[in-house]
């Protein structure tokens, strides 16, 4: 394997990675909706292959707020 097939490997695999971070979120978020739309769980578990302590941990997580830079400058 050459230098520059390496790259490209090494490039798509990034895309990849970046691809799943998205579709995690999406997942994520469509996890916390179904519960809200009180889906049973027994249900989000079976459509996502998920246990239900990983539904738990997702449905209980929040989004991390964006961090104001000039907010946190003042103080």
């Amino acid at each position: 394997m050459d230098k520059r097939s390496l790259e490209h490997v090494a490039r798509r695999f990034r895309e990849a990675e970046t691809r799943a971070d998205i579709l995690r979120k999406e997942l994520a978020a469509a996890i916390r909706q179904a519960d809200a739309d009180e889906v049973p769980q027994k249900d989000i578990c079976e459509a996502t292959g998920y246990t239900r302590q990983q539904v738990r941990r997702i449905v209980l997580a929040t989004e991390p707020e964006p961090v104001d830079d000039d907010a946190s400058a003042t103080e």
